[in-house]
C-alpha cells in the first residue's frame, strides 16, 4: 500500500470516525459507525491479515452492529430535529474540541520524541484461520462461550422488554 492510499484510507477512517461521535442521529451514527468499521478492515487487508479483516466484517460490522441497530430501533430512538443551540451546548462543544486538540498535540510530541523499536517479523501462519480457530477453541474456549451466553442473554432480554412494552 503506497503512502496516497494509506494517507486517503486514514482520512476516510478519521472522518467516518469523527461523523459516529457527532452526528445527532444514533442510527446514521451507527450507520457512520458500519462505515468506519469496514474502512479498518481494507487496512487490516492491506496489511495482510486477511483472517483478521473477515473477521472484523463478520463479527464487528455484522453481528454487533446488528445488535445495536436492534437496540436502537427498539428503544425508538430518534433525532426530534430540535437543534436549540444552548450556551452549556456550545460551551460543551467547544471544551470538547479544545480537548481533542490538546490530546492530538501530546500525542504528535509523544510520537516524534519516542523512538520506536523495529517490528519482529510475525511467525508462519500468524492470524491465519488455523491459529485463530486453535487459539480461540482451546486457549480462549470459556470466555467464547461465556460471550456468547451474555449475548443470547441480552437478546432475551431486550424481546422481553418490547414485549412488556407493546402489551
Amino acid at each position: 500500500m503506497g503512502p496516497i492510499t494509506f494517507a486517503v484510507l486514514a482520512l476516510a477512517l478519521v472522518a467516518s470516525a469523527l461523523t459516529v461521535v457527532v452526528h445527532p442521529s444514533p442510527v446514521k451514527s451507527a450507520m457512520a459507525l458500519v462505515t468506519t468499521l469496514f474502512l479498518l478492515a481494507v487496512v487490516f487487508v492491506f496489511l495482510g491479515a486477511h483472517m483478521i479483516a473477515a473477521l472484523q466484517i463478520i463479527v464487528y460490522a455484522g453481528a454487533i452492529m446488528v445488535l445495536f441497530l436492534f437496540v436502537i430501533m427498539l428503544l425508538n430512538l430518534s433525532d426530534d430535529g430540535d437543534e436549540t443551540r444552548s450556551g452549556g451546548r456550545v460551551l460543551f462543544r467547544l471544551g470538547a474540541w479544545l480537548g481533542g486538540g490538546v490530546l492530538a498535540g501530546e500525542l504528535a510530541m509523544l510520537f516524534l520524541r519516542v523512538p520506536f523499536p523495529a517490528a519482529a517479523a510475525a511467525p508462519a501462519g500468524y492470524g491465519g484461520a488455523e491459529a485463530v480457530a486453535m487459539s480461540l477453541f482451546t486457549d480462549f474456549l470459556l470466555p467464547f462461550e461465556l460471550t456468547s451466553i451474555l449475548l443470547l442473554v441480552a437478546v432475551v432480554g431486550a424481546v422481553v422488554l418490547a414485549q412488556r412494552r407493546a402489551a
